[in-house]
């Protein structure tokens, strides 16, 4: 008879308690012990609740590998209803053998009804590291159940693809919203659409009768970026810093020719330039910028309210003013095709066609904003790694280890969206200019051009030749962030894997990313994602990627999202008129009929408040609650990571304050890990 010390934690989310039967099974070398019951007198299994039991075995199991879990409804027979449900939030257990060390196994997963869970003991391990055949056919039956739970799905032709769940109230416990998510969430999206509603706003389709009128809407619930916006959004230095530091920072490129279909003068960009300037010399100078929206081509457009909706696609070309002065737009052309009818805006046109000119750039800044950086780039993919993530790598691999964290509650906000957000009658096709047909189009068109390079920060910055423009924050942050991650990731691959080729003998390894390279990127060679890794440098730099483009990135271009909207002529969601096909014909009247109606605007600006503040129960960058690694070496990287973090929010801190408007999207403390919300 050996007896044996087992201590359990449960999790302390609302309902991580049992009343349900809890029972052991210890696997060893020499065979495995029947299951086990942890009981004491008095209730077990509390909501955070740490607690203690001896557990005597019939048999000497030799060397133990695996800890089975097993629960099941305290009454006999089976109830119904709630309590055969039960759900149990385990942490971990810890073990404690008659001889040798305490052995931990970290669980943190939900048990739902009766079932059994298999644990292994704490420490990481690559598929070509377990030397037992017990452990190695436990990784595959769990890789199996997963695959099996969690299958994919094509929601649209030439999208990524996506889990294979209808609703959130079909997901698994595991990947859903936790109880306090949840109600925050919902009350949160009911108090803002019932005060748009008691205002009367939400049953207004018509115009609206003025900017005066539009102020109440500013009134909701408004920031201090918020006000600045309203204060500076007709200011050309204001709408050209957007392209940096504002909710799509990642399209502005330096230019070095200008496109032949972009027919700019010097004699038009001299009140700007200044007399005798020439547009080559500052080409050579590398002092021009230009943001295109040329995948908006020809896109479909939607019908809000009965009324045909319109777009553009416009070309912005941009001037560094020299010593570190301000960027500044200096010609707006509003299609791709050049003409009689498509002329080039400038800053010395009359000041009613120049500001219609940038409303049709912001207007097309939501439209790429809303489909290509926020949904897919930041969304979409993201669910691809999760997917990859759950379905490849089992739980004690160092890589499950590492990336778990950053997936948290994505496979919840993804599915909510195909629910509420871009599903027919929903938020994008009842508000949006482009609508569903408009989105979908936009996706499938980015997805055949998508590459690796605009998914690793470094290479982003330097293909788009922005490495030196000044007061460029996202990069500046981005790239610190970038450093810390890539220093914390190359640490971790350090411990586990010793060379080369022990990245290309980890079979679950290359299983992932083939996984993420085929249904994420649907097998498009030309994109540059690799479909496998051969080196520990190439390995560092796609975990790093992916920790990144699911945290850091998504908050940068969804965190203001709102500030930028609120005041809606800075970023309307659709154009009620077509663009102007000449100039001198502006009046107040149309630019207010240009703007969206009464209902879209507010239905746009709830959504994107809910979507871009707080929403409750999160978790800051490099912040793990969750003890996946139980060595010291890799929970020394952890803590190094950390405290670098806390450095450059230090920094970001103290240059915000010498600054009329904080560039705060990328502070690591407001960067949630993963993509929640």
């Amino acid at each position: 008879m050996a007896e044996y010390g087992v201590r359990v934690s449960t999790g302390e989310a609302i309902g991580a308690g049992t009343w349900n039967r809890i029972a052991v099974s210890i696997v060893g070398t020499l065979g495995e012990t029947p299951p086990l019951r942890l009981d004491h007198f008095g209730k077990e299994f509390s909501k955070g609740a740490v607690e203690d039991f001896r557990v005597a075995s019939p048999q000497d199991v030799g060397r133990v590998l695996l800890l089975r879990l097993h629960k099941a409804p305290l009454l006999l027979p089976s109830p119904v209803g709630p309590l055969a449900r039960d759900a149990w939030f385990c942490n971990w257990l810890q073990l404690t053998p008659p001889q040798g060390a305490p052995l931990r196994f970290p669980c943190y997963q939900w048990m739902e009804g009766s079932g059994i869970l298999t644990l292994r003991e704490g420490a990481g391990k690559v598929s070509w590291a377990d030397d037992h055949p017990v452990l190695q056919q436990q990784r595959r039956e769990e890789l199996q159940a997963r695959q099996d739970s969690y299958q994919w799905k094509t929601y649209r032709p030439g999208w990524p693809r996506c889990l294979d769940e209808k609703t959130v109230k079909d997901l698994d416990l595991n990947i859903k919203y936790s109880v306090t998510k949840n109600v925050h969430f919902y009350l949160k999206a009911g108090s803002g659409f019932t005060e748009m509603t008691l205002k009367g706003l939400l049953c207004r389709k018509g115009p609206w009768k003025s900017l005066h009128e539009m102020k109440r809407m500013f009134n909701f619930h408004k920031s201090p970026a918020a006000e600045y916006v309203y204060e500076h959004w007709q200011e050309d230095a204001f709408f050209a810093s957007q392209f940096l530091n504002g909710l799509n920072p990642v399209l502005i490129r330096r230019c070095r020719s200008l496109p032949e279909n972009f027919p700019v003068t010097d004699d038009m960009v001299a009140p700007v330039l200044g007399p005798g300037a020439s547009l080559q010399a500052e080409l050579e100078r590398g002092s021009l910028f230009l943001v295109d929206h040329a995948i908006l081509s020809g896109v479909r457009t939607n019908v809000i309210n009965g009324k045909p909706q319109f777009s553009a696609a416009p070309m912005t070309l941009l001037y560094q003013t020299p010593g570190g002065g301000p960027l500044l737009p200096l010609a707006i052309q509003l299609s791709q095709t050049p003409g009689p009818t498509s002329p080039i805006f400038l800053p010395s046109d009359n000041k009613r066609d120049w500001l219609l000119a940038k409303t049709w750039v912001r207007n097309s800044e939501f439209s790429v904003h809303e489909a290509l950086t926020h949904l897919l780039q930041a969304h979409l993919l993201s669910e691809v790694f999760t997917m990859a993530t759950l379905r490849q790598l089992p739980h004690c691999h160092p890589l499950f280890k590492l990336l778990i964290p950053h997936t948290r509650y994505t496979l919840h906000i993804n599915t909510l969206a195909r629910e509420l957000l871009i599903a027919p009658g929903q938020v994008v096709e009842r508000s949006t200019g482009i609508g569903l047909g408009g989105f979908s189009e936009l996706i499938q068109r980015r997805m055949e051009e998508l590459s690796y390079t605009a998914l690793c920060l470094p290479e982003d910055i330097r293909a788009r030749g922005v490495e030196d423009i000044p007061g460029y924050y996202y990069r500046d942050d981005g790239l610190q962030i970038w450093g810390a991650v890539e220093s914390f990731v190359s640490e971790i691959v350090s411990i586990y894997y010793p060379s080369d080729a022990s990245v290309r003998d980890d079979s679950e390894l290359q299983a992932w990313v083939r996984e993420i390279f085929s249904e994420g990127f649907l097998g498009r060679e030309d994109s540059g994602v690799p479909s496998s890794l051969d080196t520990r440098e190439s390995l560092v730099r796609y975990a790093t990627m992916v920790i990144f483009n699911c945290s850091a990135k998504h908050y940068a271009v969804s965190a203001g999202q709102f500030d930028s909207s609120i005041w809606m002529p800075n970023l309307p969601p659709t154009m009620q008129l077509p663009p102007p096909t000449s100039k001198g014909q502006t009046e107040p009247e149309g630019f207010i009929a240009t703007l969206p109606a009464v209902n879209a605007t507010c239905d746009i600006i709830v959504t994107l408040w809910l979507l871009s503040k707080d929403p409750g129960d999160r978790r800051p960058l490099g912040t793990y609650p969750e003890e996946h690694f139980i060595e010291e070496a890799p929970r020394r990287s952890i803590t190094a990571f950390q405290s670098r973090l806390a450095q450059i929010s230090k920094d970001i801190q103290k240059r915000n304050k010498e600054l009329a408007l904080p560039y705060t999207y990328l502070d690591p403390p407001l960067i949630e890990n993963s993509v929640s919300i």
